[in-house]
């Protein structure tokens, strides 16, 4: 994947806002959570940072948009720099979700740790997210709870990924969701 086609989109050149008020909308509590190195999209919705009581660790990230960052109580959401997430990019840590350097989200990604509520009778679990560095995961990608990607590799738009994704790796659709397995070329 040619990086130099997507992190223009990170220019070094790009200014900070001077405040966040009307330009980020936050929900619950702030305190801890730096926003001091996010660069904020222009455009409506606005990105949403919901803190319940969890922990969030931003970088130098772009966020564009109609993103959401959901941290529950006792969750760590954690995004290194140089990282975009396009337009209405939402992650959801429950427990810990781990996003590494100069990875590119599409728009539209999910990343959830979590399902949110039980399944049945079955209690709650709640497993990590990792994903290393220099990822790209195409648009309206579901990277479900438990799931470790490796570094360089590439989700292709559409993907639904359950289990992990070795370094360097390409998934392709729908296999990825139909048949609860990737279909991996190198």
């Amino acid at each position: 994947m040619n990086r130099d086609r997507i992190f223009p989109l990170l220019p070094e050149n790009m200014q900070r806002p001077s405040r966040l008020s009307g330009l980020l909308r936050i929900k619950g509590l702030f305190s801890g959570v730096d926003l001091s190195k996010v660069t904020l999209g222009a455009g409506r919705p606005l990105p949403v940072i919901h803190n319940e009581a969890g922990k969030m660790k931003l970088g130098r990230i772009f966020l564009a948009a109609g993103s959401r960052l959901w941290s529950h109580k006792g969750g760590i959401l954690e995004i290194d720099d140089d990282t975009v997430l396009d337009g209405g990019v939402e992650v959801i840590a429950w427990k810990r979700v781990a996003i590494g350097k100069r990875c590119y989200l599409g728009w539209d990604v999910l990343i959830m740790d979590t399902d949110l509520h039980q399944i049945g009778a079955k209690p709650l679990v709640n497993k990590a997210v990792a994903i290393g560095d220099d990822v790209y995961i195409g648009c309206r990608t579901i990277i479900l709870k438990g799931v470790t990607i490796g570094d360089g590799a590439y989700i292709h738009p559409g993907s639904i990924v359950r289990g992990n994704v070795p370094a360097g790796t390409t998934v392709l659709p729908p296999e990825a969701a139909i048949k609860g397995m990737l279909s991996m070329r190198e």
